[in-house]
């Protein structure tokens, strides 16, 4: 029992405990953000739509360290898209509440 426990402190030392960054992401209130900000009229998880589906994102950007910096400023920022042949500006998240953008990007890179 002893060497247990010892062993359990030993491992919290050395690997600290878990980080908020370390978590993962609130799937509930990555999912409210998307339907309040009219997210998934273009995307969804798994299926391209007008936009591409989260799950494509999260592969194209997998190994890039950017990544969060990317795509926080992509649902932050209005940027020109094109759509059927048409260009249209691509809306933005219903909220400036850095956390919950936060915690919505690491929901869409954790596809």
């Amino acid at each position: 029992m002893k060497l247990s426990i010892i062993g359990a402190t030993l491992a919290l030392v050395l690997c600290g405990p878990a980080s908020a960054a370390d978590k993962a992401p609130d799937e509930a209130g990555a999912m409210n953000l998307l339907k309040a900000s009219k997210c998934m009229t273009c995307h969804s998880i798994d299926k391209k739509k007008d936009g591409p589906a989260y799950s494509a994102v999260a592969e194209k950007y997998r190994d890039d360290p950017e990544a969060v910096a990317t795509l926080t400023d992509w649902v932050s920022n209005i940027h020109p898209v094109e759509i059927d042949g048409e260009e249209e500006d691509h809306g933005v998240v219903k909220t400036k509440d850095a956390a919950k953008i936060d915690n919505l990007v690491k929901w869409i890179l954790s596809h």
